[in-house]
Parts: C-alpha cells; structure tokens; sequence
C-alpha cells in the first residue's frame, strides 16, 4: 500500500517540479541578461508596474510550485477519489502547474535584455495578454498528457460496500416530543485546496497583477465558507452552514417531499465538490460517501455528503408525516 500511494504522489507532483525545474533552468540561463529588478507585476494592459529582485522572483517560483504542488498531491493521495475522479483530479494538477509553469516563463523571457534605470528597475518591459491564452493552451495540452499519465498507474476503486436506500425509515417520537440532529462534515483536503487557491491568488497579483489573481483569490474565499460545513435537522428542515456566518443555506422542511440517505459521488453526480448546481439538482458536496438527498416539491433534489447521514434522513421522514398530519 505504502508503494501504491508513493508512487500515486510521484504521479501528482511530476507536472509542478518539471515546471519549476524549467524555469529555473530558464532563470539561470538569462540571469546574465536580466535587470537587476525584472518586472514582476503587469496591468492589464501589459505593461509592468511593480518589480522584484532576481532572489525575489527564484524565491517565489520555489514557494509557489512547492506549496501548491504539495498541498495537491496530499489532496489526491490521502482524498477518498476513485476511478474516473481520481484519474481527473490528476490530470488537473498537470493542467495548474502548466498553467503557472508557462505564465512564470513567460514572465522571465519578457525581462531578457530589459533596459534598467538607477535602481535597477527593468524598463518597458510589457507582458500582453495572449500570453495568457497560450497559457490557457499549455493547461489543454497538460491535462491531456495528466489523464494519459493517470491512465497508465492504477487507481484507488471505492469498496463494493454503499450506504443502503433509507425511504422507510423513521424515528419513533412521543407525542410532543422534539428531536433534533447536528453533526460537523468535512474533509481535510478541502481547506487546503482553499489555502493553495488564496496562495497562488496573492503570488499572481504580484506577478500578473488583479486581473489574474483575482479569480483564484475569489474561489478560495467562497470555497474557505464551506470547507467545514455544519448541517443541523429538525423541525426547520436542513440548516448547513459554514465556517464563515455567510453563506448560509436553509430548505424548509414544508418544501421536502421525502429523504434518502446513500452514497454519493460528487464528481459525477455533480460534477465537482463545494457547493453545487446542476439542472435538477444542488448540494453542498465535501467528499465522496454517505449523505443525505432531499426530494423537494417540484421534483429538485438537494443534497449534503455527511456522516450519519441515515439518522438524519429517517428523522427527516418522522418530521415530515408529523407535518402532513398536522394538515
């Protein structure tokens, strides 16, 4: 096993060392020919606008593929994805280290041969934005070679064993009795993926500038609200929230026409983790498993992958026939 998940790690970190072993390579060959202060912040009409020593850009190329290329690497060996998912998580690691590779190269070749001023800073040095859409088509190009290099090493497959379909279930209540039920959910890669998108967010507003570090920063802050999420039933509904007071989401329980607890598989089901929409369906998907899948009125599913998810599901049943009794 020890092997197996050794040698699924080298798979996952290849792409982001290759990438910063080729632009250290490319550093080191035109270091002799780069400003003293390359330009390392660019406007978004190309032209630079902040600056950084030549230690400075090395340092920041080294803390960017080492934090991202780990973090990413414990997230798809030590995450519960199988199969198809496993092969895709990997394959996008191949496609952000390509990504980031070709903006950071492309960064230091706009700096060879710069003119200096007194303090060293490079002048009319100019980074234009197709660049970023040759980018774009380096990350194709990466998550195509990612999914054949996946294809190639086997795969962690989930156990036959699934949580069954709980539509009977219920909970005896006394009459006036109340219940209640709560339980934390979560994964541990989940945050770090949060903390990797803010990283990369900030090292790209000093090398790229708002434009680019913008969407990482504001995907990491939204996904940072439902890294940890809290889901409550009871006599409301299903309440989840999250670490942050904001978002938080509530489906009444006079909109639920029924509840089942069995295994989900966010990537195919929903086509990733966080929060969710598809046609017909939206959830707060943290991690592959057991949750809880509510039938809403008007035919909409909503769901929550957490533990325990059985006993939510059947005191959601108990509530819901109390309801349609009391009318």
């Amino acid at each position: 096993m020890m092997r197996k998940n050794l040698g699924r790690a080298t798979l996952v970190a290849l792409p982001f060392l290759l990438a910063l072993v080729a632009d250290l390579v490319l550093f080191v060959a035109f270091r002799d020919r780069l400003p003293g202060q390359p330009a390392s912040h660019f406007r978004a009409d190309g032209r630079a606008n902040g600056y950084m020593g030549q230690t400075g850009h090395v340092v920041a190329d080294i803390l960017l593929f080492a934090v991202i290329g780990t973090l990413w690497t414990l997230m798809v060996v030590r995450g519960k994805f199988y199969g198809r998912a496993h092969r895709r998580l990997t394959a996008g690691g191949y496609a952000f280290a390509g990504f980031l590779g070709w903006v950071m190269a492309a960064v230091l070749i706009a700096n060879v041969d710069a003119a200096e001023n007194a303090r060293g800073d490079a002048q009319g040095v100019s980074l234009p934005m197709w660049q970023l859409a040759v980018a774009l088509g380096v990350a194709v190009l990466a998550w195509g070679l990612g999914l054949a290099m996946a294809a190639l090493a086997p795969v962690p497959e989930p156990s036959a064993a699934t949580v069954p379909a709980m539509d009977e279930a219920r909970i005896t209540l006394a009459d006036g009795e109340v219940a209640g039920w709560a339980r934390g959910t979560g994964s541990w890669w989940l945050p770090l993926i949060a903390l990797a998108l803010v990283v990369g967010g900030v090292v790209l507003l000093f090398v790229s500038g708002w434009a680019v570090a913008i969407p990482p920063l504001l995907l990491g802050v939204l996904m940072a609200g439902f890294a940890r999420p809290y889901v409550v039933v009871d006599r409301r509904g299903i309440t989840v929230s999250g670490m942050l007071p904001w978002p938080r989401l509530r489906v009444p329980l006079d909109r639920i026409e029924t509840v089942t607890s069995r295994h989900i598989n966010p990537l195919t089901e929903y086509g990733g983790w966080d929060y969710r929409i598809r046609p017909g369906r939206t959830g707060v998907m943290i991690r592959s498993g057991e949750g809880i899948v509510a039938t809403l009125a008007g035919g909409r599913d909503f769901a929550v992958t957490v533990d325990d998810s059985a006993t939510a599901a059947a005191l959601l049943n108990t509530l819901i026939d109390q309801r349609r009794a009391e009318h």
